[in-house]
């Protein structure tokens, strides 16, 4: 993970707490390779009483989260309804919103893929089935274990606080134990794809849709937005595109396409100070008007409506 985006990460964790930005920062990081910190969740909720709508952008990280309480979440198109108890597993290749339904408790640890390379064997957590773009991120927990990853979560917290030299060789086995938990929990079918040239394309796919994002200046254009520019891209007739994609989905190259456009229009209207026609332009539309008729059928309310009600007060 670079510098700059670890600084922005902690530059918007720290307000969360009552801990300063050097003091977020794991004792003796800066000699390990990689990145890895922890978080409780209720200890940031209770500081910030996070907003309805969450986004989280593409990152130079991993992430782990245990969740306690119901939430919904957008995740490379898909809508998912999240029950206590669940481990969820993002990859810095699919960006997501996550929006709470109540009060929030849980934990979630962060790290790099250099953070994993000493217990990968050279490989990157994108190899791992929990990891590869176009799979399902959520997993609900028995009780058993729930209890096995709370326990996971604590030692991670009392390790990252000790003096311990090789603390951070355990941290790795602490992260592994949970992969292992939510690969025990995925069907046969997504550790060992049946169809794997199929699945390659799908993955594929996705990571070439993700790629475009996120939108960091007003200059930016996304080159890709049609089902044959990515089928092109991808050296496939577009109806192959198409047929892979409905039957791993469900969905349609063009929906899939249109449901990220538009993710990145809601992040954009809620996060940024561009005027709506650089969002449109940055998009790849002709003007505000398409865009506007574009973003109603996504969100049902206009750009404009949009970003007035995500910016209200709470």
């Amino acid at each position: 993970m670079t510098t700059t985006a670890l600084n922005a990460l902690y530059q918007e964790l720290a307000p969360c707490t009552s801990l300063d930005l050097n003091a977020l920062l794991p004792g003796g990081i800066q000699r390990e390779v990689g990145h890895f910190n922890v978080f409780d969740i209720a200890d940031l909720w209770d500081a910030t009483r996070l907003r309805p709508a969450t986004p989280y952008a593409c990152r130079s990280f991993y992430k782990i989260s245990l969740l306690r309480s119901r939430s919904r979440t957008e995740y490379a198109g898909q809508t998912i309804n999240i029950e206590p108890d669940a481990l969820v597993f993002s990859t810095p290749k699919v960006s997501f919103e996550w929006w709470p339904a109540e009060a929030q408790r849980g934990q979630f640890c962060l790290f790099t893929a250099e953070f994993l390379l000493p217990v990968l064997g050279g490989g990157t957590p994108d190899e791992l089935p929990l990891f590869q773009a176009g799979g399902y991120p959520v997993f609900q927990l028995t009780p058993a274990e729930t209890m096995r990853a709370t326990a996971i979560f604590a030692q991670m917290h009392e390790e990252l606080a000790s003096d311990y030299a090789h603390k951070y060789d355990l941290l790795r086995a602490y992260v592994l134990e949970l992969l292992h938990l939510g690969q025990k929990r995925q069907p046969t079918t997504a550790l060992h794809p049946a169809h794997s040239a199929a699945a390659r394309l799908a993955s594929r796919f996705v990571e070439l849709l993700e790629q475009q994002f996120p939108l960091t200046t007003a200059q930016q254009r996304v080159p890709l937005r049609t089902a044959k520019d990515f089928a092109d891209q991808l050296a496939v007739h577009v109806n192959h595109l198409n047929k892979v994609l409905k039957e791993s989905t469900g969905r349609t190259t063009t929906d899939l396409i249109g449901g990220r456009l538009a993710q990145e229009a809601k992040v954009l209207l809620q996060q940024s100070e561009w005027t709506l026609w650089e969002i449109a332009d940055g998009l790849g539309f002709v003007d505000v008007a398409h865009f506007s008729h574009f973003f109603r059928r996504y969100a049902a309310v206009s750009p404009g409506a949009f970003r007035t009600l995500e910016t209200a007060p709470v």
